[in-house]
């Protein structure tokens, strides 16, 4: 099933059990995916990785709408967008542990024959690519900094 099939069936299971913010992120989740349908230039139906990108910019938009809130003594709203990246990450494919990671970047400093920092930029754009959607780039990132040096 389709990511956005499964959410729209989600709506309406959320809807029938009353539960109003699982129902309001789902909502916004449905809503974000037809206007990126929508947008100029875009003639056919969303590839699944292009679905995986709205949904992930859901989730950053709640963390940091969360950790502004936070900051501000706002714990109400604060546990609101931590609920709603929740429901919205369960749409997500699951992501590579710490180890699994480290262990990549190992076999991809290998392979590219990096030896040091000023090899970062190289290995990252490497790594981004091969993690696409499996690991958070910022993760990545730190790691791969501490291996390098």
């Amino acid at each position: 099933m389709k990511i956005f099939e499964r959410i729209d069936a989600d709506i309406k299971a959320a809807m029938l059990a009353r539960e109003k913010e699982k129902l309001e992120a789902l909502r916004a989740v449905k809503t974000a995916l037809l206007l990126a349908r929508s947008e100029k230039g875009v003639s056919e139906p969303l590839t699944d990785e292009a679905e995986l990108k709205v949904i992930r910019k859901l989730i950053s938009q709640r963390e940091e709408a969360a950790e502004i809130y936070k900051k501000e003594g706002r714990d109400d709203l604060y546990q609101k967008e931590i609920n709603e990246a929740k429901f919205i990450s369960a749409y997500l494919p699951p992501m590579m542990s710490a180890e699994e990671i480290e262990k990549e970047l190992k076999a991809l400093i290998a392979e590219m024959g990096a030896s040091g920092p000023s090899d970062f930029g190289k290995v990252m754009g490497a790594a981004t690519k091969r993690f696409a959607g499996k690991a958070d780039n910022k993760t990545v990132a730190a790691k791969l900094k501490e291996m390098l040096g």
